[in-house]
């Protein structure tokens, strides 16, 4: 396993980052794995020299981060290994009966206020049984609160040794030049990665976000990098009315992003150039991004031991830029999908 800084900052991840959203339980959403099925795919990725692991508080509302902390101890030890969470999203809304409206309930268990984050930061320490997280990141952008607020007390945080370095997520390259220019501005703690939605299918993030990150040192880690399974080349034009897994017929939101004519096209030509080369699809997808100046680690969603041993050999996988010209060459522009 190569590792790499995390931006500009001196923290080595490993290549490839487990995504710990799989994990949890299935009470969330179908296709999550209980504890006994997700340990044998974690004792895997540390056995191959996996040390970065991403989950968030809401995942599984709160069980994916009790899961990450108990399996880490048990597989790695704390000072190698790399944890990141996010602060965003109501924790508990799925096991809320009868509740369909959580932040209408409860206004401060969502957000990025100086309230929420000092609570849901202790809230996840205590769940990972940890002293401090890595990886600190907010989830998405909030509408509600002034960056500055967010920006200062993140930097709380750090300060305070609850967290070691802070991250963000999908939002307007606009707003992540603000949050920055704010920590700057007032020698707060800033942003040393950016996990944003970005795949074969999805390149919208090449536009603005992506040279901005590159310019500013940021590390880029980007969240489904095989657009939720599609790239792997199993799915047809009818799955998005009946599915073919469990995942594919549960999953709402792979529906929302993918599923059109031109992405197809773009798993035509990966499936053709694997094919020529007798790959698979799922490593060349990820061998793609490993390729993008700036791209520190996709974040891999591993719900077999096959998938996380796919995706850390696509680190050995080189491509001509000739094989890169092609893999990009289908694809068309798509609205902007993931920011909120």
């Amino acid at each position: 396993m190569d590792y790499v800084n995390l931006g500009n900052s001196g923290l080595k991840v490993s290549r490839i980052c487990l995504g710990m959203m799989t994990y949890g339980t299935s009470q969330w959403r179908p296709w999550i794995l209980e504890e006994a099925e997700s340990r044998p795919i974690v004792k895997r990725a540390v056995e191959l020299g996996i040390n970065f692991f991403d989950t968030a508080d809401m995942y599984s509302a709160g069980v994916s981060e009790q899961l990450t902390g108990k399996l880490l101890r048990e597989f790695t030890r704390r000072d190698e290994v790399v944890i990141a969470s996010k602060v965003f999203f109501p924790v508990d809304l799925a096991f809320q009966p009868g509740v369909t409206d959580l932040p209408s309930k409860w206004p401060n268990a969502t957000g990025l206020s100086r309230k929420h984050i000092f609570a849901a930061v202790d809230a996840s320490l205590k769940r990972l049984g940890i002293d401090y997280i890595d990886l600190y990141q907010i989830h998405r952008w909030d509408y509600e609160t002034p960056i500055a607020e967010t920006m200062e007390a993140l930097h709380d945080l750090v300060k305070a040794g609850k967290v070691r370095y802070l991250g963000a997520s999908s939002m307007w390259a606009w707003q992540f030049a603000k949050a920055q220019y704010a920590a700057e501005s007032n020698g707060w703690t800033q942003f040393v990665s950016m996990q944003n939605h970005y795949n074969l299918l999805y390149r919208e993030e090449e536009r603005e976000m992506i040279p901005l990150c590159r310019e500013m040192g940021v590390a880029l880690i980007p969240w489904s990098p095989l657009a939720r399974g599609f790239l792997v080349g199993n799915r047809t034009r009818d799955d998005v009315k009946t599915g073919q897994t469990q995942r594919a017929q549960s999953d709402e939101l792979a529906r929302n992003l993918y599923y059109r004519d031109e992405d197809f096209a773009v798993v035509d030509r990966l499936s053709e150039i694997a094919s020529q080369r007798g790959e698979s699809n799922a490593k060349l997808g990820y061998a793609w991004l490993l390729h993008q100046p700036g791209l520190a680690a996709p974040i891999v969603g591993a719900s077999k031991i096959a998938h996380i041993e796919e995706a850390v050999e696509a680190t050995r996988v080189q491509l001509s830029d000739d094989e890169i010209e092609l893999l990009n060459e289908p694809y068309q522009p798509h609205p902007v999908l993931g920011h909120r």
